[in-house]
């Protein structure tokens, strides 16, 4: 009997271990059917399928035992949606989970700091404003080390959350795309210019004084340039983003849902997708039309995270 003391001591020990080795998971769902009219030179983007994108990822997210935050339309105001990244940066630690996807419409922005190629910085449109590239990458930069993140991104300009406008400008009637006209980012800008120029500068100014360099375009350059494999190596976090469409594309507005958030609900069918995120990507990809070829970007160490069922926490 008394040798029987320490194994029970010891599977205690080992449980106790394993509990507090599991990992956590936190994630946020943005859906904007609109945004403020005041804030985007009196257009307002109405769009019709965006808060049952957020509510559908969110239900994913539970379903996982993820603890969740839902920002819908008025709620989705850049304060808000900072606020959040920087409370699950704070909170998250080597080997969980953050989840955010985004579903609204993708916008753009004169670049001021000279790092984007198509002098453009590419941006989500938030309820009271834009949250451009640059930042995106700057408050995932916040991740501790090995903290796994998913961004799922169904808007316009959102292959790499970067790069050029698409070049369809003709839609059908009965057809939504998630893009912000150019006219009205151009309005936009003129009217909020000295805002939009100070959050690029800050940002720069923050990633050490040096020239800003995207970190897609530093991946796309990593076999060629050892100073700009140097740069991605600095990003901490293991970043995979599938978005909605190549970045020369548009996403499409549904009724019920958009039509790339549509074909992963599909896919992930209530969770029976047994496949890793290539395969997810892939699947979803070849349900929807050329004219929409969702991609998958990654950025950081995530050969194992790729390898894993996809929303695994």
């Amino acid at each position: 009997m008394a040798s029987k003391q320490p194994r029970a001591a010891a599977t205690k020990t080992a449980a106790k271990k394993n509990a507090s080795a599991k990992h956590k998971a936190i994630s946020l769902h943005l859906g904007l059917n609109a945004v403020s009219g005041a804030a985007y030179g009196g257009w307002t983007g109405p769009l019709a399928a965006c808060e049952f994108d957020a509510h559908d990822m969110a239900a994913i997210a539970a379903m996982k035992g993820m603890k969740s935050t839902v920002l819908l339309t008025r709620k989705a105001t850049r304060a808000n949606v900072l606020a959040a990244m920087r409370a699950a940066a704070g909170a998250l630690k080597s080997g969980d989970l953050f989840f955010l996807s985004y579903s609204g419409h993708g916008g753009q922005v004169p670049d001021v700091t000279g790092e984007e190629v198509d002098k453009k910085d590419e941006t989500w449109c938030l309820y009271d404003g834009q949250l451009i590239d640059d930042e995106l990458y700057a408050e995932l930069a916040r991740f501790a080390s090995g903290v796994r993140v998913l961004v799922l991104s169904d808007s316009c300009h959102s292959g790499t959350v970067t790069r050029e406008v698409p070049q369809m400008t003709d839609f059908p009637a009965n057809q939504r795309p998630k893009l912000m006209p150019e006219a009205i980012a151009m309005r936009t800008y003129r009217e909020h210019q000295s805002f939009y120029d100070k959050l690029q500068r800050d940002v720069a100014k923050a990633a050490g004084g040096e020239r800003l360099v995207d970190p897609d375009t530093a991946l796309a350059q990593v076999a060629v340039s050892g100073r700009l494999s140097a740069i991605v190596k600095r990003f901490r976090a293991q970043v995979i983003l599938i978005s909605g469409c190549q970045d020369n594309q548009t996403s499409m507005d549904g009724d019920h849902n958009g039509a790339f958030t549509e074909q992963l609900l599909k896919v992930w069918n209530n969770g029976t997708f047994n496949g890793n995120y290539a395969s997810f990507h892939a699947r979803i990809r070849s349900r929807l039309p050329p004219t929409q070829s969702p991609n998958l970007f990654t950025l950081g160490a995530t050969g194992r995270f790729l390898t894993q069922k996809p929303f695994t926490v």
